[in-house]
């Protein structure tokens, strides 16, 4: 029986697998570093050595047909593992250990660590990408992911790092001045968050949520909202773990002991097929040691 891939050039697969997964031969492109017309050219000549019409070729994109998708989802996890594979063998590569990881959680609990990880570790250089998009571990070169979930993502595995729990969170002189005594004197108090949220702590406080919206201020960002309690422009729902230090510093108070669960926990996520990497490995168990050992992590247990 002949080989199917004797005489296919690997770029040609690369050409393709790209433009199925982006939908476009323009954008195959331009990550690729090619012409349109030269992809457009490579995914002619393929289909016609296969015998086989790949795309269907619409107005304003191109989408797979039904043996294209099939090529498709084999091609996009051969070239995965290609790429894994040269990673894990490429020195530079060793060196460095990219992070993806939520913006609050990188500058409240993990910079403030990663000193300790770096003396212990000291080749081994650690990036953080802190963008608000959630990287797919499985097709990118990124090492590990530290996100808020379920734990359950495709193509990785997963370890609990802390609880996801939150609590008002306030200045001492903001505390002071409306004289908060009980959980339902926060219904009147200027609020910092999303009002969902809020009617979720409320609920578990044993109050009924307010019916007109009260907060002043809406991020995306937990450590803006939380900054802007700081500041004592409000009362913020916050971590009582990302921010254990502003707490113990007297510079934020925690008014009532009631919390609130808004996901299933903050967690450490890694490529599934790459569970052995000995850089992954380093961090993972370092992480997992340094959250075992946070008293802040414990008492939210």
């Amino acid at each position: 029986m002949s080989d199917p891939l004797s005489g296919l050039p690997l770029s040609s697969i690369r050409v393709f697998e790209a433009a199925a997964r982006l939908n476009s031969f323009t954008r195959a492109a331009e990550e690729l570093g090619m012409t349109q017309a030269a992809v457009s050219w490579q995914i002619k000549a393929l289909e016609t050595r296969l015998g086989l019409s790949l795309f269907r070729r619409l107005p304003r994109e191109v989408r797979p047909t039904e043996p294209g998708e099939r090529l498709s989802r084999a091609a996009t996890e051969a070239i995965t593992i290609l790429r894994r594979a040269f990673a894990e063998v490429t020195e530079v590569d060793q060196g460095v250990l990219t992070v993806t990881t939520l913006t609050t959680l990188a500058t409240q609990w993990l910079a403030p660590r990663l000193g300790t990880f770096q003396l212990a570790n000291p080749g081994l250089a650690v990036r953080l990408d802190t963008s608000p998009t959630i990287v797919d571990l499985a097709r990118s070169n990124v090492d590990v992911a530290l996100r808020s979930g379920d734990g359950e993502w495709p193509g990785t595995e997963a370890a609990l790092l802390m609880p996801s729990v939150f609590v008002p969170l306030c200045s001492p002189v903001l505390c002071a001045t409306l004289n908060l005594q009980r959980p339902e004197d926060l219904l009147d108090a200027p609020r910092v968050g999303d009002e969902k949220e809020w009617a979720a702590w409320f609920a578990n406080a044993g109050v009924t949520p307010p019916t007109t919206p009260a907060t002043r201020l809406r991020a995306d960002i937990q450590g803006l909202e939380v900054a802007a309690a700081l500041g004592g422009q409000g009362i913020a729902l916050g971590s009582p773990i990302l921010f254990a230090r502003e707490i113990a510093a007297g510079l934020l108070t925690r008014p009532f002991p009631q919390t609130v669960t808004l996901s299933q926990g903050y967690w450490i996520a890694w490529p599934e097929d790459r569970r052995r990497s000995r850089k992954i490995a380093r961090f993972r168990d370092w992480l997992l040691a340094e959250a075992a050992a946070d008293p802040a992590i414990i008492a939210a247990l």
